[in-house]
């Protein structure tokens, strides 16, 4: 029977070294638990700002995207004022779901290149003018008439003066025949 005893003795002190020895480490278990709870809290806002930073970022991106393309066909178009025609039909012009420009009008949704061009066919002011000058304008610089053309692989560095001149009058006939729309 003392061999007994002494094994149930034995158990006993054990079980006992063992209860002190996990209430000596569960403080540093809790502890551990508590940090890595914090740093998880911690990361998790981090990456929600960094979601909603992208998100700001998309819609900065794509209200640029936006604008481009209504300015490119505004330019297309014509108009000379781009910037203030823009500003005229920014808001009425939205992207859709599936990417596409649309403008909502009284009669619905219209594509925005036809809401442009119906813009710009009632609003000629913001094209050119069809005639240049006015009173007292003076006729600007005249570009010579019926020269030869001048070809483009010709023109290089270290061209005479002559040469030079020539292209440049070249240059200037073709601007002044493109802005008269001849």
């Amino acid at each position: 029977m003392d061999g007994m005893d002494i094994q149930a003795l034995v158990r006993q002190v054990v079980e006992e070294v063992s209860k002190n020895e996990q209430i000596r480490s569960e403080p540093a278990y809790k502890v551990e638990l508590v940090e890595e709870r914090r740093r998880r809290e911690s990361l998790e806002k981090r990456v929600n700002e960094l979601v909603e930073e992208n998100k700001r970022a998309r819609r900065t991106a794509e209200e640029a995207e936006r604008g481009a393309a209504v300015r490119s066909e505004l330019q297309r178009l014509g108009v000379a004022k781009v910037d203030l025609a823009f500003k005229a039909v920014q808001d009425g012009i939205l992207r859709t779901e599936d990417g596409r420009l649309v403008a909502r009008t009284e009669s619905g949704e219209v594509p925005a290149r036809e809401y442009l061009s119906a813009f710009v066919n009632e609003n000629p002011e913001f094209l050119p003018a069809r005639i240049a000058g006015g009173t007292g304008m003076t006729s600007g610089v005249k570009a010579p008439e019926n020269r030869a053309s001048v070809d483009l692989e010709k023109i290089r560095p270290g061209m005479s003066a002559e040469e030079m001149q020539r292209v440049r009058e070249e240059i200037v006939r073709v601007a002044s025949q493109t802005l008269r729309g001849l």
